[in-house]
């Protein structure tokens, strides 16, 4: 599966929960996660979303630690059928 299949099925997950999923692209700064997620209930979160056992480079983690020194949850996706687990993580998010 491509990295564009596993991302349109997180967008349509999201949907489906009533969310919104967010593609972030920023012209001031590289390496930030793909997607941000929206979730009811005021839950947000920031995936990176990368082919079948592809990983983030190193810019990518830097930026996702960042983030989360920030207080914000990221995650890498690379597997479409981690997609229920994953949004089940950011909903159940304190």
């Amino acid at each position: 599966m491509k990295e564009i299949e596993i991302e349109q099925k997180l967008v349509k997950a999201v949907a489906d929960r009533m969310g919104w999923c967010l593609k972030w692209t920023s012209q001031s700064l590289t390496g930030i996660p793909d997607r941000i997620v929206l979730l009811p209930g005021g839950k947000i979160a920031f995936v990176e979303v990368k082919a079948p056992g592809e990983k983030p480079r190193k810019l990518q983690i830097r930026r996702m630690n960042q983030l989360q020194a920030l207080g914000f949850n990221c995650y890498v996706l690379d597997k479409a059928e981690d997609i229920p687990a994953l949004l089940e993580e950011i909903a159940d998010e304190v």
